[in-house]
């Protein structure tokens, strides 16, 4: 299945980067910068009037802001590895395991609404291989590059990284089992968990909160790019969901 294959490399393809760009740490902030400003707008022109085209959905904001919170508590774990904050951390502060675990139901959540999916390239799904790239890159860097990493640590690090490439396709295959009217409340809690983490990365202040038009340039162009795929995709499904 294609949106299996895409999810796995989209993973691969970060981690692949990170490997060997991985100190170059201004390329990852600036990736992590443009898949907010596409994460966001696929957030607010395609997931949420999914959530909210429902019968009924005026209960479904506190899916949304269960998603938020569920990303804070995940946060915890990950450190704000999602948006970049790996280098802020000596490496002893992030367990691999709490990293892995963060990570992993992170990445499981979100694969579950794409069982319902009726287009195979849905914006929604492109919005989370967007957003795996620079994480899958951070992933990388961290994992491969560690100044302390002992001899033989790769064999965990690639078992990190299957875990995490796996992670969206498990959620995925979950979901089929689940009851088709569920997906708008899924869709709610990641919902969530995209706006939270986007807006982190956009909002966060700059050094000085001097004015960053590089910041600024690349979630326009983040925008644009979601903006350029909302006008090519066919929105007939939103109706579907009674």
């Amino acid at each position: 299945m294609i949106t299996v294959f895409l999810l796995i490399l989209s993973v691969i393809a970060g981690v692949f980067l990170g490997k060997h760009f991985g100190k170059k740490e201004k390329l990852a902030k600036n990736l992590l910068i443009l898949s907010a400003g596409f994460l966001i707008t696929i957030c607010l022109n395609e997931v949420f009037p999914q959530v909210y085209a429902v019968e009924g959905s005026s209960n479904l904001g506190i899916f949304v802001i269960a998603g938020v919170l569920l990303q804070m508590i995940l946060e915890a774990l990950t450190k704000g590895f999602e948006h970049g904050h790996v280098h802020h951390h000596s490496d002893h502060n992030i367990l691999p395991v709490a990293l892995m675990v963060g990570l992993f139901v992170h990445a499981f959540i979100e694969g579950i609404p794409l069982a319902n999916e009726e287009h195979e390239l849905s914006p929604y799904l492109l919005g989370i291989l967007f957003h795996n790239l620079p994480i899958s890159f951070i992933l990388g860097a961290f994992l491969f590059n560690r100044k302390e990493a002992p001899k033989g640590s790769s064999y965990p690090s690639m078992l990190i990284v299957a875990l995490f490439a796996l992670a969206s396709p498990l959620g995925m295959l979950l979901g089929n089992y689940f009851n088709p009217d569920l997906q708008p409340y899924f869709l709610a809690i990641v919902g969530g968990i995209f706006l939270h983490i986007s807006s982190v990365i956009i909002f966060e202040s700059n050094k000085n909160h001097n004015i960053d038009w590089m910041k600024i340039g690349l979630v326009i162009l983040g925008v644009s790019l979601a903006l350029l795929m909302h006008l090519f995709h066919n929105h007939d499904h939103v109706a579907h969901h009674h």
